[in-house]
Order: structure tokens, then sequence, then C-alpha cells
């Protein structure tokens, strides 16, 4: 890992920590939860608003105002819009991707969950999703639940992340292995 990378890391899991905690002593885990889907769909859909969080042209009361204001326009809970604003303050906005995977990985962690990620040929129905889901939960002994993305580069079939271990079996993998031995043969 990188320096920065792990800089990042580092500040993310101690904002992440201490955000998790208050919202557990509040009794609002579910509630964070929201916060996070929201913030992960600003963050995938607002190009504008990765720019607020990365970019340091912009003084820490410009991204402290901005980032409230969008965290009560979005709904987000009074803890993590005080958490946004105090993380802007502090320039530390930029972790906010870091913080949000964090704070995911803490949840689940805490209800006995796993995410795996599962990148596919093809969009997954519902039924293979659920089917994915079923063999992994028996695989892993903990629930699991499906982070899915589609590459077509894959031409067909899946690879599936769950921690540390890796699961490959597209078709482009074996086409990549099958060209290697016919390298080492001829």
């Amino acid at each position: 890992m990188s320096e920065p990378a792990s800089i990042s890391t580092g500040i993310a899991a101690r904002y992440a920590t201490a955000v998790y905690e208050l919202a557990k002593d509040a009794g609002d885990v579910k509630g964070l939860e929201g916060d996070i889907a929201t913030l992960t769909a600003a963050m995938a859909d607002s190009a504008d608003f990765n720019d607020l969080i990365q970019s340091p042209i912009y003084s820490r009361a410009d991204q402290a105002t901005a980032i409230t204001a969008i965290a009560k326009k979005a709904g987000v809970s009074a803890l993590m819009t005080n958490t946004l604003a105090l993380m802007a303050d502090k320039r530390r906005l930029f972790v906010v991707p870091q913080l949000v995977q964090t704070l995911r990985d803490i949840i689940a962690e805490d209800k006995g969950e796993v995410t795996a990620d599962v990148t596919s040929a093809k969009a997954l129905t519902k039924t293979q999703s659920d089917k994915l889901a079923k063999t992994l939960t028996a695989r892993m002994g903990k629930d699991v639940t499906i982070n899915a993305t589609v590459d077509e580069s894959l031409i067909g079939g899946l690879i599936v992340k769950v921690g540390s271990k890796m699961i490959d079996t597209s078709i482009r993998s074996k086409l990549s292995s099958l060209q290697n031995a016919m390298k080492e043969v001829g």
C-alpha cells in the first residue's frame, strides 16, 4: 500500500470508528447505513460533489458550508452532517470515500456479515444473485452481501472477491491462461 493511501485509510478509520460508536450508542446504526448509501450515491452520481471533497482550491469555510448544505438537502443525519463539517474544517474531506468503505466494513463485521465483490460479464438476475449469496454464505459461514458490478470484457463467468480470497472463473482469464500455456509449448 502506498504511503498516501495508508495515511488516508488511517484517517478514515479513526473517523469511522468514532462515527460508528456514536451511532451505536444512539441506537441509530440503521440511519448510519442510510447515510452511507446517500454518500455512495452522491460520489457515484456527482462530479461536482467529488470535486468538492477532493479539490484543495476550496477554502475550509467554503467546503464546510457546501458540505453541510448538501448533507442537509440529501437528508443525511445530524451525526454525519456534523462529522462532514468537522472533516471540512480539518481539511479531511478527501478521505470521504475511504470513510464510507470503512463504515460499511465496520457495520458488516458487527453484524457478522461479509461483502463479496462480484464482477460479471452481464448483470446478475435477482435469482442468480440470491443463489450466489446462498452458496457463499454456506462456504464462508457468515451472511454474505453481494456488491455486483458489470465488466463486459470478462466475456463470461464471474470474478468473486471475499476478503483476501478471489475466485476467477471468467472466460477472459481462461483464455489468458490458455494463451500462456501455448506460449510455453511453442
